[in-house]
């Protein structure tokens, strides 16, 4: 008996979803020179069942990971040695202020201001992002960040 004979088939069906999705994302991604392997995929799809899980949300279909894919993929700080490391902080992050802001804001909105602070303010640091909170996230992403204003560079340095 397999460890996927203990998982009910509408969660396999939604690994399988994921995964699919995630390989197409690689067509996009791979002219910004990011490519996921199936190992890394695996393990995308693996920490996208634990983010759901620790921040007690649920998902339908493939999750956010293809929509955080698009959105970063052009980023100038996306490295292909961290490529999946980056996705996952990211993803956690994600959830994480979803939850912060109780649905406030929509998928799009929420990735839009987290784009705008990880290419900006966080410098493409997931860690910074991540550790960032929802408020400030929001006003960075409102107001711009001006990375030569020594003044405004609050707990960057």
């Amino acid at each position: 008996m397999g460890n996927t004979d203990m998982i009910p088939q509408q969660i396999q069906m939604q690994i399988a979803m994921a995964k699919k999705e995630l390989r197409e994302c690689n067509e996009i991604s791979q002219k910004f020179g990011l490519v996921l392997t199936e190992v890394e995929i695996e393990e995308l799809v693996t920490c996208r069942m634990q983010a759901l899980k620790s921040t007690g949300r649920i998902e339908f279909g493939g999750g956010i990971l293809p929509k955080l894919v698009f959105a970063f993929c052009d980023s100038l700080y996306m490295e292909s040695s961290i490529y999946e490391e980056t996705l996952a902080d990211l993803q956690d992050a994600f959830y994480y202020f979803k939850n912060e802001s109780m649905d406030r804001f929509s998928d799009d909105e929420l990735i839009e201001f987290m784009v705008t602070v990880f290419n900006g303010r966080a410098q493409g640091s997931a860690e910074y992002l991540t550790g960032t909170s929802l408020e400030a996230l929001c006003r960075y992403a409102r107001e711009g960040w001006d990375p030569y204003d020594a003044e405004d560079s609050g707990d960057l340095f």
